[in-house]
């Protein structure tokens, strides 16, 4: 599935072999096989290992070590010719030198994955988002508030990152990439708390949602979908349309329907389909 359509991002331990096939029977649109965080220093290289082999076989994205360690250039090197990979997800992305020198190793049709998780990358999110081969930045929304100082647990995020969010979904629209993925949520035991998440960025802009935990796939779809109640709308104002004899406004429900309200009723029929 293209980046553009993705709405489940699911995030697999590198070292973990045996789970990489998980996350597309759970229903994830994309996995991210991870070489980063979830894998400890004496790990690195057998998960390297793993994640290569796979790639002969099977597609999927691949987070790699950021360019200042001291294992991104093996990580970089052992997936760069891997016929499965999807993309390259590169954490600390704060502008565009270390996206062009990770582009620069990669086939031309690889995409990078930007995480913007600092402060400086959110500074610098339009150059980010406007780099060549930049195909959707990523929120590393816990990183990013570790950086600044800011309470980013489960659920009480919402309005201490309001103004990150809101900053990558419109440097990802002026650059024409596809909407910005939303970082992880961090409660494992309810669903119903990364729903609630999806919900949030789905009426951010955000067009996707990284996860971490099986039952946070369904949630994550459902929320990116639209509801039934989007789409009985949506089909009452093409209808109000049709039947208005060419006016250019209408009236439905007590509401103004004009040109900008019609183009988001055929964006909500048209994701459905």
């Amino acid at each position: 599935m293209g980046t553009h359509k993705a709405r489940s991002w699911f995030v697999v331990p590198g070292d973990r072999p045996e789970r990489f096939d998980e996350p597309v029977a759970n229903g994830a649109h994309a996995v991210i096989l991870d070489l980063e965080d979830l894998v400890g220093p004496a790990k690195k290289a057998a998960a390297r290992r793993a994640v290569a082999r796979w790639l002969t076989e099977h597609q999927a994205y691949v987070r790699i070590n950021a360019v200042d360690t001291e294992w991104y250039e093996d990580d970089l090197a052992a997936v760069a010719g891997a016929p499965g990979l999807q993309g390259v997800v590169l954490p600390k992305a704060d502008g565009s030198a270390p996206i062009e020198r990770t582009a620069s190793a990669l086939p031309a049709a690889v995409p990078v994955l930007p995480l913007v998780e600092t402060a400086a990358g959110l500074q610098n999110a339009p150059a980010v988002a406007a780099t060549p081969r930049v195909a959707a930045l990523i929120f590393g929304s816990l990183d990013f508030g570790l950086d600044l100082g800011i309470d980013v647990r489960a659920g009480q995020d919402d309005v201490n990152l309001l103004y990150a969010r809101s900053r990558l979904v419109i440097a990802s629209r002026a650059a024409g990439i596809a909407p910005p993925i939303d970082g992880v949520t961090t409660d494992l035991d309810d669903p119903g708390v990364a729903a609630a998440d999806a919900g949030r960025a789905r009426h951010l802009g955000f067009g996707g949602k990284l996860c971490i935990e099986p039952r946070q796939i369904d949630a994550v779809n459902g929320a990116f979908a639209p509801s039934e109640g989007d789409l009985d709308w949506a089909r009452r104002v093409l209808a109000a349309i049709d039947g208005a004899d060419g006016e250019v406004m209408v009236r439905l429900d007590g509401q103004l329907i004009d040109r900008p309200v019609i183009s988001r009723a055929q964006q909500l029929l048209g994701t459905a389909r």
